[in-house]
């Protein structure tokens, strides 16, 4: 324990206790989430492997899928590995520090996620509504400079969840009511004022939120009136169909992570475990339905995955 004369600031490591409630249960719990973050991992990887190994899929579309499936691989592996081992062997402890990062990593990959998806709309908007100027406007140093952004904005937003919590006292509290270091389950911990911590997550996850969510829309409502605005029905389908792989991911993404917000912010009647498995599967659903999305409803990854398995093209 860090002392300074006889007030304690922090704990030298915290006991995360996984699923409340749900101990004697909670192990059956891991062959689901184990089987999902399998997936998730040989999804990724694949979706990666093809989009290295295949020429005609180095464009700004697939090269953004390809951040998204690097951030998709850090936000699983960040956190499952060390939840299936708490559902599998019980409590266990986890240091100050490594705490610290492993919820920087969470929060900021999910921003960098959420920034992603923004980009890969913006992406479908210049493909549909300005065609001629693509390859133009879209170069891929002008890909790689946005995923850098994208990234550095995560990073930023993120950095000042670690400082602040820092140098406050947690007057001997080190039980985690979590599976892992979210942010507002390590603050409960606190035993002074949290308004700051409080109102600066909430400000960040508003923040990154509308404006990615509002630029999303945004996107999509220009894309909507450029195609209601083709001449053939079937153009319109064409246009539409390029748009179709993204629309589900942005579903798979924000939609979870919205249940899970709302429930720990207002939810003050959910059981806490529904709490804790809402955030589990805000950090695990998308990774392991991303590469599935893409590798279905986008002909070029399909049928190279095909060559790779059956030697043929599908």
């Amino acid at each position: 324990m860090t002392t300074v004369g006889n007030v304690s600031l922090r704990p030298l490591t915290f006991l995360l206790t996984g699923i409340p409630g749900l101990e004697t249960s909670q192990h059956w719990l891991s062959i689901p989430l184990c089987s999902m973050y399998v997936l998730a991992l040989l999804g990724n990887a694949l979706l990666l492997g093809v989009i290295k190994l295949e020429p005609s899929l180095h464009e700004p579309m697939y090269l953004f899928l390809a951040a998204l499936a690097v951030t998709d691989l850090v936000l699983s592996t960040t956190t499952l590995p060390q939840m299936l081992a708490i559902l599998w062997l019980g409590p266990c402890t986890i240091s100050f520090h490594a705490c610290l990062a492993q919820m920087f990593l969470i929060h900021a990959f999910s921003s960098v996620e959420s920034g992603i998806l923004v980009a890969m709309a913006l992406d479908r908007y210049v493909a549909i509504c300005l065609p001629l100027r693509h390859s133009a406007i879209l170069r891929t140093s002008t890909v790689a400079k946005a995923v850098l952004l994208i990234f550095l904005r995560g990073l930023i937003l993120i950095a000042p969840f670690g400082l602040l919590l820092q140098r406050l006292p947690f007057c001997g509290h080190r039980v985690v009511l979590h599976a892992y270091c979210e942010h507002m389950a390590v603050v409960k911990l606190v035993c002074a004022d949290t308004t700051v911590n409080r109102m600066y997550g909430l400000f960040v996850a508003l923040f990154v939120v509308g404006m990615d969510v509002l630029s999303i829309a945004l996107s999509y409502t220009l894309i909507l009136r450029a195609v209601f605005r083709l001449p053939s029905t079937q153009e319109r389908l064409k246009a539409l169909s390029t748009c179709a792989s993204h629309g589900c991911v942005i579903l798979i993404f924000y939609i979870p992570g919205l249940f899970s917000f709302l429930t720990h912010r207002f939810g003050h009647r959910v059981p806490h475990q529904v709490h804790i498995l809402l955030a589990t599967l805000y950090l695990l659903v998308p990774p392991m339905l991303n590469p599935i999305v893409y590798g279905v409803k986008t002909k070029p990854i399909r049928s190279r995955v095909a060559r790779v398995f059956y030697g043929r093209v599908a």
